[in-house]
């Protein structure tokens, strides 16, 4: 229930505004016509790959301001006189963050159905458990211990738009130099973007057990870096 209480704060005073709702749909979809116009690419490829940008966007973009807003706003201290533990609170906003992705998510899906392509539902299970990821990942950013949400903002996108850039999301991993391939393995987005790929019939770089065992490991890592970290920055951050 207190985990819950953190999600409702978060989607109410965060999440529900509309330039964040834009936010994460247009940017997606802008990148996605950028690198579409003009080249002759398969169109379940290229909607595999903004399946993954808008699940990565949406799930990291409002994430890692959440500390630094309630830090600057003073309300961080009012949150902590509640009986509730640093993890607590970073499992609410991870959760809250993990709903806007997959909800977002339905955008492009909707639109790949439209356009009648077919879809695998093993595209469900990517989409929560690389949703929980990204967000996750999002909080790692906001465990930077300042209160000024530009500065984490900032961190965030030197970490997130290279990441969309080496995940084989606009060009096929297989394609990639050797070394580009070593990189792109090293992002948690080139996971779920495999498995977008194979949800919409086209052949995986990896085998799906290897994508779902290196997410899930991501995941849990990410996960338990952002609570410790979150827990050593709370006194930085009052």
């Amino acid at each position: 229930m207190k985990v819950l209480a953190i999600v409702k704060k978060d989607i109410l005073i965060y999440y529900s505004k509309g330039p964040v709702v834009i936010f994460g749909i247009l940017l997606p979809i802008f990148l996605f016509l950028a690198f579409w116009v003009g080249r002759n690419l398969p169109l379940n490829f290229l909607m595999a790959g903004l399946i993954a940008m808008t699940v990565f966007f949406a799930s990291t973009s409002v994430s890692p301001a959440i500390a630094p807003w309630e830090g600057q706003m003073r309300t961080l201290e009012r949150l902590l006189t509640y009986p509730i533990d640093v993890k607590t609170i970073v499992l609410g906003d991870v959760l809250a963050s993990t709903i806007f992705g997959i909800v977002l998510s339905l955008v492009p899906i909707l639109i790949a159905l439209a356009l009648n392509l077919s879809m695998n539902v093993i595209l469900v299970v990517g989409i929560i458990l690389s949703a929980v990821c990204f967000s996750s990942l999002g909080l790692l950013f906001s465990a930077y211990p300042s209160n000024i949400p530009a500065t984490v903002m900032m961190i965030s996108a030197l970490v997130r738009f290279p990441l969309i850039f080496v995940s084989g999301i606009f060009i096929p991993i297989d394609q990639l130099p050797p070394l580009g391939q070593y990189i792109a393995l090293l992002s948690p987005l080139t996971y779920f973007t495999d498995i977008a790929r194979f949800s919409l019939g086209l052949k995986p770089f990896l085998p799906l057990s290897i994508d779902f065992t290196v997410l899930t490991l991501y995941t849990i890592a990410l996960l338990y870096t952002s609570i410790k970290l979150h827990e050593r920055a709370l006194i930085k951050r009052i």
